[in-house]
């Protein structure tokens, strides 16, 4: 095992280096990969009621 790229650490932070036995495949993940763990409701892409916007907006 060899490292790739240096690891410079500096006096005040922690770093973690994770170590991986093969380089992972590239890609997308397969199509049902999450099937029937969770759903997305029909009213997804609405748009957000007035109140909920306003509160994500600050108002």
């Amino acid at each position: 095992m060899r490292l790739l790229d240096p690891i410079h650490l500096s006096d005040s932070l922690w770093q973690i280096v994770t170590v991986l036995d093969s380089i992972p495949e590239t890609g997308l993940r397969p199509d049902g990969l999450a099937k029937s763990e969770f759903f997305i409701p029909a009213d997804f892409d609405d748009p957000l009621p007035d109140d909920l916007l306003d509160a994500f907006e600050g108002r």
